[in-house]
């Protein structure tokens, strides 16, 4: 049985509506995105720009061009690579980033496990400071 069906089924029995098992599922997911985020990201990155890092923060990442993000030196194969940081282009980072794009100065130890995946993305996502689940490029 996957993370997700115990917290579904969990919201599910605890809150009978279903808008708000499903609300309360996805502050679950989010909220443990945080602790993950927390363990395999902030050594390096901020969650938004008011907050120190080595690398740039990952507030408004999805949507955003790779290499982009103002006055941080990015590595020329990053800078230059077109990519733009969807949900796919992100989960495949965190699994390798530097198989997915050789050359970059990112060093990083792979976060392969999907669910672990999808809930630092849930974390990202929750990010966004436009509010609508959007982010500018």
């Amino acid at each position: 049985m996957s993370i997700r069906t115990v917290l579904l089924a969990a919201a599910a029995l605890t809150f009978p509506h279903c808008a708000e098992a499903a609300e309360v599922f996805e502050q679950a997911k989010i909220t443990a995105g945080e602790m993950l985020y927390r363990v395999e990201c902030r050594r390096c990155h901020a969650p938004d720009s008011s907050d120190p890092s080595y690398g740039p923060p990952l507030e408004n990442i999805i949507g955003r061009g790779a290499g982009t993000f103002p006055e941080y030196d990015y590595s020329e194969a990053l800078a230059g690579s077109g990519i733009v940081w969807t949900p796919a282009a992100l989960r495949a980072w965190m699994e390798d980033n530097t198989g997915f794009l050789p050359g970059t100065k990112m060093r990083h130890v792979g976060i392969e496990d999907r669910t672990v995946q999808d809930i630092i993305l849930t974390y990202l996502a929750s990010l966004d400071s436009e509010g609508d689940g959007q982010t500018a490029k």
